[in-house]
């Protein structure tokens, strides 16, 4: 057998992750504000984005025929959703846009300068978009941008700013103000000091009770209990500050877990004072502040917006749609891409829009895809708990990403992805749909299995509504579970009960006496 040289041909499939299939599935993770957030960096990046503000102030006269237009483009056919007769698709609408057709291609060669933006209309009309344009108020600038109120308003004052400022007063010497400054960006936005004395004492390489020193002069700043390392110390600096440590008070601090589980007779025991001034010292430590650094806030709250809306139809059937407020509406400029070619100009101007181009169309027709798939694996999940929509929780079925998966026919991943950080708004509240995805706990008789939600729900109901002479241990929880035909083991539901942030029984039963 010779070794020879030859050109052999072979034809095979692979998966590539392309750049664009990477960017579809980035999107379809995104929550709502991620996507806001990634579309603001994809518009500053490219010249051919451009925002459609539908239904503002100062739109033009168009706006609201392009509007309809731009509804009737972007709805939803039923066949392509799975044909779901309990979904009403016709009022399903989002932004798509795509490569133009020839014709308006033609229209773009045509668009130039001059033409009072007629073949910019025509674009927009064609791929059933509108913009809007801002005629400018009173009021405003020269340039016809109205006043942004938002930059006359102060910054909100951090804690760290509250305490740095304190510490620039307070410091008695240019080492301990260095050292506060270190200990400061190590308190957390609660106020309690996360670092450690002895790294930050080796690291700036002083000796620890200089360090000790200048963290009991911070701990001495507004607001009162800042820079302790732990509750009981948060609470201690609090009540030195009203004169309120004697040593009972010391006492009880020192067994805060006593005070937790309410166990009262142990606390008089180690205090050794009455049931009265046990009551006292409970109820001045409910008038201290465990997170004294609350007060300034830990940043800006960003409300949840839902993705999805659920409500009920007269045919006793549930409406879904998609929440448009939470939907990006782009344009893609095309007549800008097209002037461009025309004029000519370098070959590194055109190869720029033209990758600029590329990159819009793939953008919006991902994002397309992306509220596609929402849509249709929403519209599943109702389908599949319309018992929890119509009765409650109690009737919440077991269901996994397989099921949804095989039913819309997409992959488990893609479920995940769709799942995650996306929310739905309901006549019953505003859940995640994640909420809907729970194990299942078989039934006794071999029936419908229950989920694993319902049972949390029926455990709850149960410690609700127990007497507080007869306190359910969790075996008689097993037994009158087991009596509505759920086989739930005992750690199961103790399990349950600890994630429902339930006391023990014993625990229980100490706190319904005291009551």
């Amino acid at each position: 057998m010779t070794l020879t040289t030859k050109l052999v041909l072979r034809q095979s499939q692979s998966l590539i992750m392309t750049p664009q299939l990477l960017q579809a599935i980035k999107l379809l993770q995104f929550s709502s504000q991620e996507l806001s957030a990634y579309i603001e960096e994809e518009l500053e990046r490219n010249p051919l984005l451009e925002r459609a503000e539908v239904g503002a102030e100062g739109s033009s006269p168009d706006a609201a025929t392009q509007d309809s237009s731009a509804n009737e483009a972007g709805a939803l056919p039923e066949d392509e959703c799975g044909g779901n007769p309990d979904v009403d698709w016709s009022s399903q609408s989002f932004l798509a846009v795509g490569d133009p057709g020839p014709e308006t291609a033609a229209n773009f060669e045509d668009g130039l300068p001059g033409d009072n933006g007629s073949a910019c209309r025509m674009e927009e009309a064609a791929l059933g978009l509108s913009a809007t344009s801002w005629s400018g108020t009173a009021g405003g600038y020269e340039d016809g941008e109205a006043v942004n109120l938002e930059s006359f308003v102060a910054a909100p004052v951090t804690l760290k700013d509250h305490l740095e400022a304190q510490l620039a007063v307070a410091a008695p010497s240019a080492a301990i103000r260095m050292i506060g400054q270190v200990l400061i960006d190590s308190i957390n936005e609660n106020g309690y000091f996360t670092g450690s004395l002895d790294e930050i004492a080796e690291r700036l390489g002083v000796n620890l009770l200089e360090a000790e020193q200048a963290l009991c002069l911070i701990q001495g700043f507004d607001p009162s209990g800042v820079g302790a390392r732990n509750l009981a110390e948060c609470l201690a600096i609090q009540l030195r500050e009203r004169d309120r440590f004697d040593p009972a008070m010391q006492a009880f601090i020192g067994h805060l877990d006593l005070v937790a589980k309410r166990d009262f007779a142990a606390l008089r025991k180690i205090c050794q004072v009455a049931d009265e001034d046990i009551a006292d010292m409970l109820s001045e430590i409910r008038r201290l502040d465990p997170k004294p650094g609350r007060a300034f806030g830990g940043g800006p709250i960003s409300p949840v917006i839902p993705d999805v809306t659920v409500r009920p139809r007269p045919d006793g059937n549930w409406h879904v749609e998609l929440n448009t407020e939470a939907l990006p509406r782009l344009l893609v400029n095309h007549s800008y891409a097209a002037r461009v070619g025309k004029r000519g100009g370098q070959e590194s101007d055109r190869t720029f829009i033209s990758a600029c181009r590329q990159s819009a169309n793939w953008l919006t027709k991902s994002l397309e895809q992306r509220a596609r798939t929402i849509l249709k694996v929403s519209s599943e999940i109702v389908r599949q708990q319309e018992g929890f929509f119509a009765r409650g929780v109690a009737h919440l079925r077991p269901l996994d990403l397989k099921t949804i998966a095989e039913a819309v026919g997409v992959h488990e991943s893609t479920v995940s992805r769709v799942t995650a950080n996306k929310y739905m708004a309901t006549p019953r509240g505003l859940f995640e749909l994640k909420y809907f995805f729970t194990a299942s706990i078989a039934a006794r008789d071999g029936g419908d299995a229950h989920s694993a939600e319902s049972v949390r729900f029926r455990i709850k109901q149960m410690v609700d509504h127990e007497c507080p002479s007869q306190i359910l241990s969790d075996d008689a929880i097993v037994k009158r579970l087991k009596g509505a035909n759920i086989s739930i083991a005992r750690r199961t539901v103790a399990k349950y009960r600890e994630s429902l942030k339930i006391p023990s029984s014993v625990e229980r039963r100490r706190l319904k006496a005291k009551s």
